[in-house]
């Protein structure tokens, strides 16, 4: 959708300047007509006037549309028009720019617009499965089972993407413990140790040899360390975002040993409830693939579904390609073959995403259970080695100063 730059003047010449999104410039005139006022001049936006912001992606998350889904068919549920049952959600709303976007909705809505036109208006604020929920359920007039539909869906991938970032926290939370455990160590307990122990006379055994040259090099030369690790991770990102480095990066997720399994198991779950969910919408099995693929996280999933849906088009069966990909568990083809021959899809994609939805669940919990005594051996470990490092040559001046007591 463009954006426009607006002149206009009030019944009392009060000029008003400002930017709105449309389709087209006389869109942008009907609506600063139907507020009293009068267009004086009307202009897209371009590279030099437009408002630039930087956005990695959708900052709004999937339970605040869960809730405004729950709170929005309770409300209209009970007889509330959409207009003010907008009005009061948006007095909840903590998420600014859901908020934004219901605001602009509703204006909308006020101008006779219908509710899934105004939601698509708001560029990226609204996904694509809501807004085609929202319309599949005005055209059927239905809207409180699409949004009821919505509110699980949302809840379901809600709790997905929370177990699986909750599973990779974990590790990487101890990971930088470690180093910085680590690093510590390195700074400020071996060199005060490595003081006494010249200043005895000391023979040091290798390893506290290895430890002092690695402290050593860490304090005299932490610039050097800072700007090579700076131009490692600065080289990672660079690859990481080129689409070389995205497709392997990728292929390398889906085949870690610890949480492969579990990226895979959560795209499954994801899946099967965002097609299940569009098709009973009533969308073309070709756009809910399409849409289905828009919001995968892993690129070659998201690959393999645009893939398919090539395939599709051509009349081939979703179960084909898909068995074709070999990336998804045998369940996912079977299941999705047998809902073809039965002519029900929906109901086999429901049960599937029910199933990886529990898969996710037990898997996050045995590899958290299984991943803290693995942690802890590797940082006692890492830790271990530094602390020999100092307690060896502590031994050895036990041991001289028994032999000169005796």
């Amino acid at each position: 959708m463009a954006g426009y730059i607006y002149i206009a003047v009030d019944m009392n010449g009060k000029e008003k300047r400002g930017k709105m999104e449309a389709p087209n410039a006389d869109r942008v005139f009907q609506a600063l007509k139907s507020e009293g006022y009068f267009p004086i001049k009307i202009s897209e936006q371009n590279i030099f006037n437009k408002d630039i912001t930087i956005s990695l992606s959708n900052p709004i998350k999937a339970r605040d549309y869960s809730i405004f889904a729950r709170q929005f068919n309770s409300i209209i549920s009970a007889g509330v028009p959409i207009i003010k049952a907008l009005e009061m959600i948006i007095d909840q709303t903590e998420d600014k720019h859901l908020r934004k976007g219901l605001v602009e909705t509703m204006s909308l809505l006020q101008r006779g617009e219908r509710l899934a036109d105004a939601m698509r208006y708001q560029g990226k604020i609204f996904p694509p499965i809501l807004i085609n929920m929202v319309e599949a359920g005005e055209s059927s007039g239905k809207l409180e089972v699409a949004m009821d539909r919505m509110a699980t869906h949302f809840e379901k991938d809600a709790k997905i993407k929370s177990l699986v970032k909750k599973a990779m926290i974990y590790p990487i939370t101890v990971g930088v413990v470690a180093f910085t455990v680590v690093i510590l160590m390195l700074v400020v307990v071996i060199p005060s140790f490595m003081k006494m122990f010249e200043d005895m006379n000391m023979k040091l055994p290798a390893i506290t040899l290895a430890a002092k040259s690695m402290s050593d090099f860490m304090i005299q030369r932490w610039y050097l360390v800072l700007g090579i690790i700076a131009v490692l991770v600065g080289i990672l990102i660079a690859f990481k975002n080129s689409p070389k480095g995205k497709m392997l990066f990728a292929r390398m997720s889906l085949k870690l040993p610890i949480f492969g399994k579990l990226i895979i198991k959560s795209a499954c779950a994801r899946y099967a409830r965002t097609l299940s969910t569009l098709l009973t919408a009533g969308i073309p099995l070709l756009d809910a693939i399409d849409m289905t693929a828009r919001i995968m996280d892993n690129l070659v999933i998201k690959k393999m579904l645009y893939d398919a849906k090539e395939e599709v088009a051509r009349g081939v069966p979703l179960s084909v390609p898909l068995t074709a990909a070999g990336i998804f568990p045998a369940m996912v083809y079977h299941m999705t073959k047998i809902g073809e021959e039965t002519g029900d899809l929906e109901s086999m994609l429901t049960k599937i995403a029910d199933y990886y939805d529990e898969e996710v669940e037990i898997s996050s919990q045995s590899m958290t259970a299984a991943m803290e005594p693995l942690i802890i051996i590797v940082l006692a470990l890492v830790v271990g080695v530094l602390v020999m490092a100092i307690m060896q040559p502590m031994f050895a001046m036990y041991d001289q100063l028994d032999t000169l007591a005796q």
